[in-house]
């Protein structure tokens, strides 16, 4: 099993006042899975997402991935476990505006010390894999929205995670790049590339394999989509 989470609590204090932002959350992802992590504003998935992301810590509770037990993990174990095996797409894309798609694709190779010569080759492949190929040299700022998620996906790809997780991949984007963008994470998940997605949205959602939805901190469904 990829991703084991098992009696996930996340607790706050605000104050005097304790939120808790999931209440015993228990799933597996296997290996080569395309899942959807799906709940309105407020229902506790971006805390999952932050938790499957090593972003954060759980107050209890387990959560192993790819045999490494991240829950217990200090902040530069996480920021280390993060660099190795999880690959982020985000919804505002994170990319440096003024670098060319290869450079911002090589900056988290070059943060692991990986040559310079394989940085460069890596970063051609997973940009052609995106339908990049042709802006190798570009900005940016010169892409469009849609082609900017996709610098950001093939990033994702650059240290070949264990897992890519993408939260709100397509909320900046209109319709007709959200699908396209769709389509890529389908055709990768086809390679054998494991997806976490987090979304709000019924119809993005409706593109994965599974779709896990969290109500108030919550696990209330975890269904294969036949679609």
């Amino acid at each position: 099993m990829l991703i084991h989470v098992s009696h996930l609590y996340k607790k706050y204090l605000v104050g005097t006042t304790e939120t808790i932002a999931l209440a015993d959350v228990s799933f597996d992802v296997a290996r080569g899975e395309f899942v959807a992590i799906m709940g309105p504003s407020g229902s506790g998935k971006s805390t999952l997402m932050h938790m499957i992301g090593a972003l954060d810590t759980p107050t209890s509770g387990t959560y192993i991935l790819d045999g490494e037990d991240v829950s217990k993990l200090t902040d530069d174990e996480l920021a280390d476990i993060r660099n190795r095996k999880i690959g982020f797409v985000f919804q505002a894309f994170n990319l440096l505006p003024r670098r060319s798609t290869m450079k911002n694709v090589m900056l988290p190779m070059m943060y692991a010390g990986i040559p310079k010569a394989e940085r460069e080759e890596r970063a051609k492949k997973y940009l052609t894999l995106v339908g990049l190929g042709d802006r190798l040299e570009h900005t940016t700022n010169q892409l469009s929205g849609g082609q900017q998620q996709r610098v950001a996906i093939a990033r994702g790809l650059a240290m070949n995670p264990a897992i890519l997780l993408a939260d709100e991949p397509t909320g900046n984007l209109a319709s007709s790049q959200a699908n396209e963008i769709m389509d890529i994470f389908k055709d990768l998940n086809k390679q054998g590339h494991t997806i976490v997605m987090i979304t709000h949205e019924p119809d993005i959602a409706a593109n994965a394999k599974r779709i896990i939805t969290i109500k108030d901190g919550q696990l209330i469904n975890d269904k294969k989509n036949k679609g």
